[in-house]
C-alpha cells in the first residue's frame, strides 16, 4: 500500500514524480502529494483523492526544481485529508513514509514535551520532527536519519529531503519495499519497479536495514550501524508497455487475458516433457532435505490463501506429505507446532505482505525450512525465505489479483511434482503426464477467452443483486471462495463462498428468488452430489448460475444460466473454472461503474498488519 517516488538530477522533478506516482496507483491510495526543493526552499502541494486532483493543484501552483519526493497515501493513522497527506515537513526536513511506526505514541509524546508542534494525525510526521531535531543539533542528514530510525519500532520505507543538503536524498528501509533506479546523471527512488521503467531499467533493491544516500551520481548504501554494504545492480526486462493497458478498458481485464502467457512464462525452463523432471532453479533442497520433510505448512492472505488451499491438495495428492494451510494474519497467534522437519511455504504476490512476512520469520525462528512463492524479484519475503519459486506473472496492476493467482497455482503444482519426484512418490511417467497437461493449459484458457459475451449477458442479468452465494465441492471449493472474493472486491456486492456440502448447514436459509447462486459443477468425482445441491437451490427458488462441462445437458436443464468450460482432469479444474468467475466479477463491476482496478479501501501490497 502507498507509493513513494524520489528524484535527484538535472530535469524538472515534478513531472517525473507525478508520472511515477501514476504508475503506482495500483497500490491503493486516498491522498497524494509532492515536495520539491526550488533552490531556496522546499515547496509542497498535496490533495485528497485521485492523482488528477494533485495534477490540477500543480497546474495552479507549479513546483520548480530538480530535487523532490512524492507519495500516495492509504490512510492508517488519521483520516484521508490534505493535512494528513504526505510529504510532511518540519523546518528544513521533509519526509515521505510507507509503513507503520508501532511506538509512535511514545515518540510523539517525547517530541511534544520538547516543544515540537504537530500539524497532522499521522505517525509519519514523527520522522520529520525527529530528524529535524538531529539536523538542528548539528548532525548531517545521513547521521540524523540513522539516529532516528534506530529508535523506531515497526515497518518503514522513508525518503528524506533537507534544505541543508539540497544535493541528495536519504532513504532507509525496514519491512517495506524501496528500489533505487540508476540513470545517467540522475537517480530515482520508488516503492516498486513500474514507477522507474520510463526512465531506467537499472535498479538496486534495498534490503532490510539498508540506508542509502542518493545523489545524481548514484547511491551509496550502508547498514543502520554505518557499515558500508554493496547491493547488486539488476537489469529489469519488463518493458514500460507491459505496465500499460494495451488497449483493454481496465488493467484487470488485460491481466485476465494475459493468463495463458503468464502460465507459459512460469513453466518456461522448469519442466522436461521428455524426462518428467521439474527444475526449480532457486530451490536448493537436496534429496536428504526433502526426505526429512514430515509436514508442510502453506501460509498466505486473501487470494494467495485460496491458492494455498489448492496447493495443499496438489501437494498431499502427489507426495502424501501432510499439509496445513494457515491464514498468515492468524498464524503467530495460535502457537503453531513448527520445527526443523517442517517446510514452511509463504505465498504472496507482492512478496511484501506484512502478515505473511511476519509468519515466515516466526516459522524460521522455530526452526522450519522456508520457501517463498511470489511474483516480485528481490521482495522482502523472497529474500527472507531459504528458497524461492518466482511466478513470472509480470507486473500485475489491478488490485484484485488474477494472473498472479493463476501462476501461484502453477508454481504450487510444480512444487508438488518436484517433491514427489525427489521422494519417488510419483514415477517419471506420471509426472511427465501431469506436465503435459500443464503445458496444454494456456491453449485451453486462450480458447475459453475467445468468446466471453455469454458471461457479459449473465453479468447484465444479475447486476442489481445484493447478495451472491458461490458453491464448490472438493477441489472447486477454493474456487468458490476466490470467485466470491473477486465479486465483492470490485463490485461491492456481498458474496460468500461455501463448500457445497455445507449449504444445508446454514446458507440454505438465505436462498430465495432474489439470490443468485453460482454452482461450480463440472463433470468429475463429485458431480452427482454437486448436482443435488443445484437441485436444492432450485427447490428454494434460487437463481442458479452453473459453471458446467461443455455439453452437460443435465445441468443445462436445471440451471437458469450456464457458463461452459472444457472437460479437463479434476486436478486442472481450478485453473479453468476460475477464469469465468474472474470475468463474471469484472463485467458486473464494469457495468456497475465501480473503480475496477483500484477498488475502494483496498491496496495491492498490504505492507501493514
Amino acid at each position: 500500500m502507498c507509493g513513494i517516488v524520489g528524484y535527484v538530477g538535472d530535469q524538472p522533478s515534478a513531472e517525473i514524480l507525478l508520472g511515477g506516482l501514476s504508475r503506482l496507483e495500483y497500490r491503493g491510495y486516498d491522498s497524494a502529494g509532492l515536495a520539491v526543493f526550488d533552490g531556496t526552499s522546499t515547496r509542497l502541494v498535496r490533495s485528497v483523492g485521485k492523482l488528477i486532483n494533485l495534477s490540477r493543484a500543480l497546474q495552479a501552483e507549479p513546483l520548480m526544481g530538480s530535487l523532490g519526493i512524492g507519495h500516495t497515501r492509504w490512510a492508517t493513522h488519521g483520516r484521508p485529508s490534505e493535512e494528513n497527506a504526505h510529504p510532511h515537513t518540519a523546518g528544513p526536513v521533509t519526509v515521505v513514509h510507507n509503513g507503520i511506526i508501532e511506538n509512535h505514541l511514545k515518540l510523539r509524546a517525547e517530541l511534544e514535551a520538547r516543544g515540537h508542534v504537530f500539524r497532522s494525525e499521522t505517525d509519519t510526521e514523527i520522522f520529520s520532527h525527529a530528524i529535524r531535531e538531529q539536523v538542528d543539533a548539528g548532525h548531517d542528514l545521513e547521521t540524523a536519519v540513522r539516529r532516528v530510525v534506530s529508535k523506531v519500532e515497526g515497518s518503514y520505507a522513508i525518503v528524506v529531503l533537507s534544505e541543508s543538503e539540497p544535493d541528495k536524498l536519504v532513504a532507509a528501509k525496514n519491512a517495506s519495499p524501496l528500489v533505487i533506479g540508476l540513470g545517467e546523471g540522475e537517480t530515482f527512488l520508488a516503492s516498486d519497479v513500474p514507477a522507474l521503467l520510463s526512465h531506467t531499467r537499472r535498479v538496486i533493491f534495498m534490503m532490510e536495514g539498508d540506508l542509502a544516500v542518493v545523489t545524481r551520481e548514484g547511491a551509496r548504501l550502508s547498514t543502520l550501524d554505518g557499515a558500508p554494504v554493496e547491493r547488486a545492480e539488476r537489469h529489469i526486462t519488463w518493458s514500460p508497455s507491459q505496465a500499460e493497458k494495451g488497449g483493454y478498458k481496465h488493467f484487470m481485464l488485460k491481466e485476465i487475458h494475459e493468463q495463458p502467457r503468464a502460465i507459459t512464462d512460469t513453466l518456461r525452463g522448469r519442466i522436461s516433457l521428455e524426462t518428467g523432471e521439474v527444475h526449480l532453479e532457486d530451490v536448493g533442497l537436496t534429496d536428504a532435505d526433502i526426505a526429512g520433510i514430515e509436514r508442510i505448512c502453506l501460509c498466505a492472505c486473501g487470494t494467495a490463501w485460496h491458492a494455498g488451499l489448492l496447493g495443499q491438495r496438489f501437494i498431499e495428492a502427489a507426495t502424501r506429505i501432510p499439509c496445513d494451510v494457515d491464514l498468515a494474519s492468524e498464524f503467530r497467534y495460535r502457537d503453531p507446532i513448527i520445527d526443523g522437519r517442517t517446510l514452511f511455504v509463504a505465498v504472496s504476490q507482492s512478496g511484501e505482505t506484512a502478515d505473511t512476512l511476519a509468519a515466515l520469520k516466526e516459522a524460521k525462528r522455530r526452526g522450519a525450512r522456508s520457501l517463498a512463492v511470489c511474483n516480485v524479484i528481490e521482495s522482502s519475503i523472497a529474500r527472507e525465505a531459504d528458497h524461492v519459486i518466482y511466478t513470472h506473472a509480470g507486473p500485475e496492476i489491478g488490485v484484485a489479483s488474477t494472473k498472479a493467482f493463476m501462476t501461484q497455482l502453477v508454481a504450487l503444482e510444480l512444487l508438488a511434482l518436484f517433491l514427489a519426484r525427489h521422494r519417488a512418490a510419483l514415477s517419471a511417467a506420471q509426472v511427465r503426464a501431469r506436465l503435459g497437461e500443464l503445458a496444454a493449459l494456456p491453449g485451453r484458457i486462450e480458447k475459453l477467452l475467445t468468446d466471453t459475451q455469454g458471461i457479459e449477458r449473465i453479468a447484465q442479468k444479475y447486476l442489481s443483486a445484493r447478495d451472491f452465494l458461490y458453491l464448490g465441492r472438493g477441489i472447486n471449493f477454493a474456487i468458490a471462495l476466490e470467485g466470491a472474493l473477486k465479486l465483492k472486491e470490485i463490485s461491492y456486492i456481498h458474496a460468500e463462498g461455501y463448500a457445497a456440502g455445507e449449504m444445508k448447514h446454514g446458507p440454505i436459509a438465505l436462498i430465495d428468488e432474489e439470490m443468485p447462486v453460482v454452482v461450480i459443477a463440472p463433470r468429475g468425482p463429485h458431480y452427482d452430489k454437486t448436482a443435488s445441491n443445484l437441485q436444492e437451490v432450485r427447490a428454494r427458488l434460487g437463481r442458479v448460475i452453473a459453471v458446467a462441462t461443455e455439453g452437460d445437458d443435465e445441468v443445462e436443464a436445471h440451471a437458469h444460466d450456464v457458463i461452459w468450460v472444457p472437460d479437463v482432469p479434476e486436478h486442472l479444474q481450478p485453473f479453468i473454472n476460475v477464469v469465468p468467475l474472474q470475468l463474471l466479477a469484472y463485467h458486473v463491476a464494469d457495468l456497475k461503474g465501480t473503480d475496477v482496478d483500484q477498488p475502494r479501501n483496498l491496496a495491492k501490497s498490504v505492507t501493514v498488519e
